[in-house]
C-alpha cells in the first residue's frame, strides 16, 4: 500500500496519461470556531490521452461521501483506500470529477492549521500545502506539473476576512459569508492558499515605472496588531519589486501581492502566488537588532523572488527543488546587497556567516547528496529541505554568475521566463538558457557541481626567500573522503575564486590587492604572485565566490588570531570566523583555542549578525566540543566575558541586548544568577536594556532551567503575557525545570500524548533538552530508541520530525550512543526518512567525540 507516499514513477505515468484544465473547490468553513471537520466539495476537469484507462486523484480526509465521475457514481469504498481515489473506465479526452468529502482541521501546521488565539478566543486558519498537503483539504492531483487554475468559494463565519491566491472580493459581493475567487493563472496546487479569520490588514499598492500597480496587502492577529510595522515591511516589499521586475524583465505575474502573518508556522515562510504565508514572530514583539530584520526582510524577498521562480515557471519533478529553493535563496540577498537605498548592502557578509555555515555542516554528514538530488519520492523530498538544497545550491549559483557574468546570467533568466511561463521545466532548460546568453558551455560545470556531493577544502601553498618576497605560490585544493554511508565520490572541482591580500595599516587589516581566478584540478600555481612581497594575510575565496572550506596558511593564521577584529571590512572578517568555527567542529582547532580567538577578537566585530552567530557557535562549542573536564572552566570563562560585554556596551545598542541574550543564555553561579533574577525583578537595572517582553522570557527560562525559578513564578509571568507566544515561554520554562517529574511530564506530553500544536510541541522540547542537565537526561536515550519508530509511524511529517531530531540524545556524547544508535538502526527497519534524520544526528555526536579528544590534547599539550 503506498500510504501517504507518491513515487516519481507514478507522477511520471500520470503526467503522460492527464492534462488538468480547473478545479472548482467548495469549502464550508462556518464551523471553523468549533474545529472538527468541515465540508470539501471538489470539482476537477481534466483531460485523458486514453480511452478506458485508469488513474487516481489524491485526498486525506476522514471521510468520503461521494465520487462522481463524467456523471457516474462510483462505489466508495471500491474506490477511496490510502490517501487516493482510483479512477477507472477515463474517457478519451474531456473527463470531469466531482468529490464530496469531509477534510480535517490540523494543528501540525499542515494542511488547513487552525489555531485560537487566547487573547480573543477567536480561531484562525491558514493553508500550509508543501509538499503534498493541498490533498488535505480539497481532492487534487498532488504533483507539481500537473497545473491548472482554480476557483475556491469558501463559507466562512460572519466577520471574518478570507484571502486566497485570487484578489478578495469587494464586501459588497460577499453574500451570505460566502467568499466567491476568481480562478486563477495556471499553477501548481501546493502554491494554492487560503487563510481565514478575523485578521487584521493593512493596504497599500506597488506602482512601477510604467504604469503598473499591483495592490499589497499585509495581515496578521488583531492581538499583533500594534506590533506591525507595516510601512517598513512595504518598503521591503517594494524594493524587491523595483529589482525583480527590472532583473527579470517580466512583470509581477499575478493580481494582487498579500503577506499574511500567521500563527505557528512550521518554516519560515511559503512562496503560495499572490498570498504568502510567514510565521508570525517576524512581527517583533519586543526589541530585536538589525540582524532580525535583516533576516526578515531576506526572507520576505525570497518568498516574493518565487512568484516568477517556482510560481510563473515551476519545477517539474522535486529533483529540482533546490533550484526554486537556490534561485530565490540567491537572488533576495543578491537585493538586499546591490538594490538601491538597501538597508543591507553587507548581506553577502551574513550569507556567509550563517547561511554557508549551514550548507557545510549539511556536506559533511553522512547524508550529503548531490544539490540536484534523487528525488524518488514524496518521502524524500519531505526531508530535503536543507542545507544543500537552499544553501550550497545558491553558493553555487553565485559562482556560477561570477562565472558567467551577472549581465549574461539575468539575461538567460529572462529568456527563461519568457519561454516557460506558466509552465514546468527541468534544470537543463535554465543552462541552457544561460549558454545562449553567455556563450560558455555548462554540461562540465553541472556535472561537477550538481551532480556530485561533498567539499572541498582550498588551501595557500606559500614559498617565501629570505627577504620575504613569495617566490612560489599555488592553491591545493582537497577532495575529503565522504562520510560512512553516503553515496558518491569525492570529486575536485572548478572554482572561480578570489585572493585577496590583507596587510596591516594603522592596525587596521586593508586590503592591498585582489587577483580572481579558475582554480580547478589538485593544485593550480598563481604566477601574479610570485615576486610580491608577503603579505600580512593571505585570505582564498575573498568575496566568497566560491563554495569550499579554506584554510589559512601559518603566517596568516598567526595575523588573524591577533588581528581577526581588526579588518576594515566585514566580509573578509566573517570569512576567517567562519573558517575558524570549521576547523573547531573538523577538530583542527581546540574548543578552548575557539573560545580565545573568539574573546580576543570578538569585541572589535561591529556586524551584529556575525556577533550573534559567535555567540550560538561558542555556546554550541562548550556545550558538545570541549573536553568535559575543561568544560566548566570555558563556561565560567564565556559568561564572565559575557557579563562584561553587556555591562561595557553601548546603551541601547544592539550590541547590548545580544549580549544580555547570550549572558542569561549561560549565566550559572549563585551570583549570577542572583544577578539575572534582579535584572528580571527589576532590582538592578543596566542602563539602556529593556527588559521587555521577550527579554523578561529569556531570562526567566534560564532561571527556571537553573532552578531558581519555580512554577509560580512561570505562572506569574505568562499572567503578564497571556498570548500565544506567552504560552510557549512557559511550556519552555517548565520543561526545562531541573526536575524528574518536570522531564517526565514534557517527555508524556510530547511522546505519550502526542497532541500538542506543532508549535508548542517545539517548545516544550526545547526547554526539555538543557546542555546543563546531561544526567538528569541520560535515562531517555533508551526511551528515544524505544519510541521514536512508533512515534514516526503514528505522527503526521512535521510532528513526527521535531521528534525524531529534537529528542534524540545528542547531548549524551559517548560510545555509548553511538552504538544505542547503530543497535537501532540495524533492528528497527525505519524508513529512508526516518533513518536519515537518525543517522545525521549520530554523525553530531561522533563529530563531537572527534572535538572533545582534540581539545583534551590540547590542554595536555
Amino acid at each position: 500500500m503506498p500510504g501517504t507516499n507518491l513515487t516519481r514513477e507514478e507522477a511520471q505515468q500520470r503526467a503522460k496519461l492527464l492534462s488538468v484544465d480547473s478545479y472548482e473547490i467548495d469549502l464550508d468553513l462556518s464551523g471553523a470556531q468549533e474545529g472538527g471537520t468541515y465540508p470539501s466539495v471538489t470539482t476537477v476537469r481534466f483531460q485523458s490521452a486514453e480511452a478506458g484507462a485508469e488513474t487516481f486523484i489524491d485526498l486525506v480526509a476522514p471521510a468520503v461521501h461521494e465520487v462522481v465521475l463524467n456523471g457516474k457514481s462510483l462505489d466508495v469504498a471500491a474506490v477511496f483506500r490510502d490517501s487516493r481515489i482510483r479512477l477507472p473506465h477515463l474517457l478519451q479526452g474531456a473527463n470531469e470529477l466531482k468529490v464530496v468529502a469531509d477534510c480535517a482541521y490540523t494543528n501540525t501546521g499542515e494542511g488547513l492549521h487552525r489555531f485560537v488565539d487566547p487573547v480573543d478566543q477567536q480561531a484562525y486558519l491558514y493553508t500550509q500545502f508543501e509538499v503534498p498537503d493541498a490533498r488535505r483539504v480539497f481532492a487534487s492531483f498532488e504533483q507539481p506539473d500537473l497545473k491548472a487554475t482554480f476557483q475556491f468559494t469558501v463559507t466562512a463565519p460572519e466577520g471574518w476576512t478570507v484571502v486566497s491566491n485570487s484578489p478578495t472580493p469587494d464586501a459588497a459581493d460577499v453574500k451570505d459569508n460566502v467568499w466567491r475567487f476568481a480562478p486563477t493563472p495556471r499553477i501548481s496546487t501546493y502554491i494554492t492558499a487560503l487563510v481565514a479569520g478575523p485578521y487584521h490588514a493593512v493596504h497599500s499598492t506597488y506602482e512601477g515605472p510604467d504604469g503598473q500597480v499591483v495592490p499589497l496587502g499585509i495581515y496578521c492577529r488583531p492581538s499583533l496588531a500594534e506590533f506591525l510595522d507595516a510601512d517598513a515591511i512595504f518598503d521591503v516589499t517594494r524594493q524587491g519589486f523595483d529589482w525583480f521586475q527590472e532583473k527579470f524583465a517580466y512583470d509581477y505575474p499575478f493580481a494582487k501581492y498579500d503577506q499574511l502573518f500567521v500563527p505557528e508556522f512550521n518554516a519560515g515562510a511559503m512562496e503560495n502566488a499572490g498570498a504568502v504565508t510567514i510565521r508570525d514572530q517576524y512581527v517583533f514583539r519586543s526589541k530585536v537588532t538589525d540582524a532580525a530584520y535583516e533576516v526578515r526582510a531576506e526572507t520576505i524577498l525570497h518568498e516574493l523572488a518565487h512568484m516568477w521562480f517556482g510560481d510563473l515557471v515551476t519545477m517539474e519533478w522535486w529533483n529540482d527543488l533546490w533550484l526554486n529553493e537556490s534561485f530565490a535563496t540567491y537572488t533576495s540577498i543578491a537585493c538586499q546587497a546591490y538594490a538601491e537605498g538597501s538597508k543591507w548592502p553587507h548581506a553577502w557578509t551574513t550569507f556567509a556567516n550563517s547561511m554557508k555555515t549551514w550548507a557545510y555542516r549539511q556536506d559533511q554528514l553522512p547524508s550529503t547528496h548531490p544539490i540536484m538530488a534523487d528525488i524518488r519520492d514524496l518521502d524524500d523530498v519531505l526531508v530535503n529541505f536543507d542545507g544543500i538544497t537552499y544553501a550550497k545550491g545558491a553558493s553555487v549559483l553565485k559562482q556560477l554568475v561570477a562565472y558567467v557574468g551577472m549581465e549574461a546570467f539575468f539575461k538567460g533568466v529572462q529568456a527563461y521566463f519568457k519561454a516557460h511561463a506558466f509552465a514546468n521545466t527541468r534544470l537543463s532548460d535554465l543552462l541552457g538558457a544561460l549558454e545562449e546568453t553567455s556563450g560558455r558551455d555548462l554540461a562540465a560545470w553541472s556535472k561537477a557541481w550538481l551532480e556530485t556531493a561533498g567539499i572541498n577544502v582550498l588551501r595557500p601553498r606559500i614559498e617565501t626567500g629570505a627577504d620575504g618576497v613569495i617566490t612560489s605560490f599555488a592553491v591545493s585544493q582537497e577532495a575529503p573522503a565522504l562520510p560512512a554511508g553516503a553515496q558518491g565520490e569525492p570529486t575536485l572541482r572548478p572554482h572561480r575564486i578570489a585572493i585577496g591580500l590583507y596587510d596591516l595599516d594603522g592596525g587596521r587589516l586593508v586590503r592591498t590587492d585582489r587577483i580572481e581566478l579558475d582554480v580547478d584540478g589538485a593544485l593550480t600555481e598563481v604566477p601574479e604572485l610570485v615576486g610580491r612581497a608577503r603579505p600580512a594575510v593571505v585570505l582564498l575565496n575573498d568575496d566568497d565566490l566560491s563554495y569550499a572550506k579554506v584554510r589559512l596558511d601559518e603566517v596568516s593564521l598567526a595575523n588573524v588570531t591577533a588581528h581577526l577584529g581588526d579588518f576594515t571590512d566585514s566580509l573578509p572578517r566573517a570569512l576567517c570566523w567562519a573558517s575558524a568555527w570549521d576547523m573547531t567542529r573538523d577538530g583542527e582547532l581546540a574548543t578552548r583555542d575557539y573560545l580565545a580567538l573568539v574573546l580576543s577578537g570578538i569585541g572589535k566585530e561591529s556586524d551584529i549578525g556575525v556577533v550573534q552567530s559567535l555567540h550560538r557557535q561558542v555556546k554550541l562549542a562548550l556545550d558538545l566540543y570541549a573536553d568535559p573536564a575543561w568544560r566548566e572552566e570555558g563556561l565560567a570563562a564565556w559568561t564572565e566575558a559575557a557579563l562584561e560585554h553587556l555591562r561595557a556596551a553601548e546603551p541601547g545598542s544592539d550590541h547590548q541586548l545580544a549580549w544580555a541574550r547570550a549572558f542569561a543564555a549561560t549565566a550559572r553561579t549563585e551570583e549570577q544568577l542572583t544577578y539575572l533574577k534582579a535584572l528580571l525583578d527589576g532590582v538592578a537595572e543596566i542602563e539602556g536594556l529593556a527588559v521587555d517582553t521577550e527579554l523578561r522570557w529569556a531570562f526567566l527560562e534560564r532561571l527556571a532551567a537553573t532552578g531558581v525559578s519555580d512554577e509560580a513564578a512561570i505562572a506569574a509571568e505568562l499572567e503578564r503575557d497571556p498570548t500565544a507566544a506567552g504560552e510557549r515561554h512557559a511550556a519552555t520554562a517548565r520543561a526545562a525545570r531541573p526536575t524528574a517529574e518536570a522531564k517526565a511530564a514534557a517527555w508524556a506530553s510530547v511522546v505519550e500524548s502526542g497532541d500538542l500544536p506543532n508549535a508548542v510541541q517545539e517548545a516544550v522540547i526545547g526547554g526539555f533538552v538543557q546542555a546543563d542537565q546531561r544526567e538528569l537526561l541520560a535515562p531517555y536515550t533508551e526511551k528515544y530508541f524505544a519510541a521514536v519508530k512508533g512515534v514516526w509511524d503514528s505522527r503526521s511529517h512535521e510532528i513526527a520530525q521535531q521528534v525524531a531530531v529534537g529528542l534524540y540524545p545528542s547531548l549524551q556524547v559517548s560510545q555509548g550512543t553511538l552504538d544505542a544508535t547503530d543497535a537501532w538502526l540495524a533492528a528497527a527497519g525505519p524508513n529512508a526518512a526516518l533513518r536519515r534524520l537518525v543517522s545525521e544526528s549520530r554523525s553530531g555526536v561522533e563529530r563531537a567525540l572527534k572535538a572533545q579528544a582534540a581539545d583534551a590534547a590540547a590542554g595536555r599539550a
